[in-house]
């Protein structure tokens, strides 16, 4: 690892792209109840938006393989974030919402990647799991501090607030992006292009058919996503309607207590996935969400509250480090990280983007606390896919920083 690395910089972007990346949308589902939408059509704008996030990931993750403006990558999705998000305070017409979920995800399916390929050619893959670790700490810590603003500004002085937060945090972010040197990214580690490695290898999400590993990865966090999307979203419409508490600090405190946790959850989860591998760190994740939807089911009030997000936390800060690290540790000399990025992710989208309309359609049809039982269930797919499939990917997800491509262990 290079002694020049920019790590405050790095750091920055990360803690400020959380709220910008969020702006209103953890928001959203509040604030379109109040205005008289149902939670079913609550549930479908954020699936429309889902599904535009989902198809342009894999797209995004090849452009930013192919590109040497990496920063580019950051900075532009930023400002459209910002602008797409303010579009839901000057009309809450279904269309203009929808155009602005479309808008908001389109930008934001290239964030993710960019940074990851940033800290990637940064640190290269002998320094990948400790620096993503850290890069998540700081971005759980930016969503902590955003929200906790969030909540005590939506409060005192509306919606309007949450959004002028998040494009202040946009400014911040796009600051922090332009002070990484460009020369301090290296493009050929960037993507995991091997020095021995002279071809361009950069090819179309068909890399999940040609890699067995990754596309179990992808279909078990597709089925974990179907019941964690629409989970948070759910609950604090739930609570909204049984009037518990002002609706926008309820949500702002779900956001904080899972996020808090996912601070130290990360910094966890990096040292685990150095000692024994990223399998048990990903099982470990899969496994706190069935139980997260029987608390959710028979909890929905200030005190379950607390068991609910932390079981958020403990799956999504497992998550953020275990996969980038994984995709990483498995495409390593391919080439075709990014693009590999892209496209578990993009299967990942799927069953993000289809969650809110099943829990939406679900919970007016039935009620919230079955809502959350299916939900939780939908995890139990991705544990028997993960445990099934154990003797293959306990090898591929073996201790990071050996330097090996596993693609070929199909």
């Amino acid at each position: 690892m290079r002694n020049n690395i920019p790590k405050k910089p790095l750091q920055a972007l990360n803690f400020f792209m959380a709220d910008m990346q969020a702006g209103i949308g953890p928001f959203l589902g509040i604030f379109l109840l109040a205005q008289g939408w149902k939670s079913g059509l609550i549930g479908t704008v954020m699936t429309i938006g889902g599904v535009a996030g989902m198809l342009m990931t894999a797209p995004a993750g090849a452009l930013i393989d192919s590109t040497k403006r990496k920063k580019l990558f950051v900075v532009v999705p930023a400002i459209f974030t910002v602008l797409a998000s303010g579009l839901i305070l000057l009309s809450q017409n279904f269309w203009i919402v929808s155009i602005s979920q479309v808008s908001t995800a389109i930008a934001g399916s290239a964030l993710g990647p960019a940074v990851i390929g940033i800290t990637l050619g940064i640190v290269k893959q002998k320094g990948f799991n400790r620096q993503n670790g850290y890069n998540q700490a700081y971005n759980h810590a930016g969503n902590v501090v955003g929200s906790a603003l969030s909540g005590f500004l939506g409060m005192k002085y509306g919606m309007p607030a949450v959004f002028l937060l998040a494009a202040l945090f946009g400014v911040l972010a796009i600051t922090s992006a332009l002070m990484i040197p460009s020369k301090s990214i290296d493009d050929r580690a960037a993507r995991g292009l091997s020095d021995s490695n002279l071809e361009d290898q950069a090819g179309g999400i068909k890399i999940l058919l040609q890699c067995k590993p990754l596309l179990i990865l992808a279909a078990a966090l597709a089925f974990f996503h179907l019941g964690n999307g629409a989970m948070l979203p759910l609950y604090g419409i739930a609570a909204a309607n049984k009037n518990i508490g002002n609706p926008i600090m309820f949500v702002a405190l779900t956001i904080i207590i899972a996020q808090v946790v996912m601070v130290g959850v990360s910094l966890f989860a990096m040292k685990l996935a150095e000692q024994s591998g990223y399998w048990l760190v990903l099982l470990i994740s899969f496994l706190s969400l069935p139980l997260r939807g029987i608390i959710a089911s028979q909890m929905i009030s200030h005190i379950g509250l607390y068991p609910v997000q932390i079981l958020d936390g403990i799956g999504a800060g497992l998550q953020s480090v275990a996969v980038p690290g994984l995709v990483a540790h498995i495409l390593n000399g391919t080439g075709r990280v990014n693009i590999g990025q892209g496209a578990v992710m993009t299967i990942q989208g799927l069953g993000a983007a289809i969650s809110p309309a099943v829990g939406g359609w679900i919970s007016q049809g039935t009620g919230y606390e079955y809502s959350f039982l299916i939900l939780g269930s939908f995890a139990l797919v991705s544990v028997v896919l993960w445990i099934y499939f154990s003797p293959l990917l306990k090898s591929a997800c073996g201790i990071p920083n050996e330097g090996k491509s596993l693609t070929r262990k199909t």
